[in-house]
């Protein structure tokens, strides 16, 4: 409700200042029970499941507008929605609201999906789209924007955000400006340690890496995962101390300022595996690990089964965590066991002699 009630008082100043505003609901929209009953001023025109066209109020003389809009009436649209669409009114800039899926994106699911060639020869002169969270725009006949959000939440709604200012000129051409908004920028940060060999030097890697993307980064403040990656004798040591390394990680973005690292990521190897020293048992029992434990079918069979238990205890919209498909599923729960590997590994470190890395 807290949500709610902020979008109602940011509606209200923007009729107050003689803003209208035109809304459509989309598939969460169409579940929220609080976003339904919410009681928006009269400056506000909330489209109904079938589709309008308003004009808006303009001066005599000026170019007329008239926008288009159409809410979803449930929370799943599995087909288009454009042939609910009016056609374009003849002597009017058209304007188009619709949430859609468009042609689809990874990680999304499928909504209203519309054809970006049947958009342009609607008729419509611009087309607003939501839904995708990663900003788009197409020019043709019609221009067509998915404007994306104001503001990313996690690391998958990286990169800055912005919004739309679309102006509609006296000769009835459309002009789209990208507007920055976002306040934090998520980013993914790389950080190569290869050949490494010193603990200051990785902290001297990190802080390069951070200090490359603070300058990058056009919101004002940066917020990174350190994905740290490379072939190092301190691979272990890093997975052991990995609480360190955060606390180094945050040292280094604090004197940047407004830069913070939301997580480390670890990729690293140990070259010892690969180079043939046998010597330390450690590597030994790596080898063992990998050879004898994680590449059986066995191991492999018994992987799957723990996953489709924890799978059954999950509710329903975290299922997918654990893979999509039986092939997903047996990809994550591989890495997962490897990585996990070299956790059990880096802690039966924890009791050399701190010099000793190998």
């Amino acid at each position: 409700m807290k949500t709610a009630r902020f979008l109602a008082d940011q509606l209200r100043r923007l009729d107050e200042a003689g803003i209208q505003t035109f809304i459509i609901r989309g598939n969460h929209d169409a579940l929220s029970k609080i976003t339904q009953e919410l009681v928006l001023p009269a400056g506000v025109k909330l489209y109904r499941g079938r589709a309008e066209a308003v004009a808006i109020e303009r001066p005599r003389g000026e170019v007329p507008i008239t926008i288009h809009g159409l809410s979803f009436a449930k929370p799943h649209a599995p087909e288009s929605l454009l042939p609910g669409y009016r056609p374009p009114l003849a002597d009017a800039v058209n304007i188009g609201l619709m949430h859609t899926s468009l042609a689809g994106a990874p990680g999304h699911d499928v909504y209203a999906p519309s054809n970006l060639a049947d958009l342009q020869a609607h008729g419509f002169d611009y087309w607003a789209l939501g839904h995708i969270h990663l900003r788009a725009a197409h020019a043709g006949s019609a221009t067509v924007v998915m404007a994306g959000m104001p503001q990313g939440r996690d690391i998958n709604e990286a990169g800055p955000k912005s919004v739309s200012l679309v102006t509609v000129l006296d000769d009835r051409s459309i002009r789209v400006e990208e507007r920055l908004t976002s306040i934090a920028e998520f980013r993914r940060v790389a950080v190569d340690v290869s050949g490494l060999s010193e603990w200051p030097d990785v902290v001297a890697a990190i802080g390069q890496a951070l200090r490359a993307a603070r300058t990058d980064t056009r919101s004002p403040h940066l917020v990174a995962r350190l994905e740290i990656a490379g072939a190092t004798p301190l691979a272990w040591r890093m997975r052991r101390d990995a609480d360190l390394l955060k606390a180094e990680a945050d040292a280094a973005a604090a004197g940047l300022g407004d830069a913070h690292v939301e997580k480390l990521v670890l990729g690293v190897d140990n070259p010892a595996l690969t180079t043939g020293d046998g010597a330390d048992p450690l590597v030994e029992l790596a080898r063992l690990v990998e050879s004898e434990v994680l590449g059986t079918a066995g191991y492999r069979a018994t992987l799957g089964e723990w996953a489709g238990q924890l799978r059954g205890q999950l509710p329903a919209e975290l299922r997918d965590l654990l893979g999509v498909d039986e092939e997903a599923a047996a990809r994550l729960m591989e890495a997962l066991a490897a990585d996990g590997a070299e956790d059990v590994l880096a802690r039966l470190q924890a009791d050399a002699p701190p010099g000793d890395v190998g």
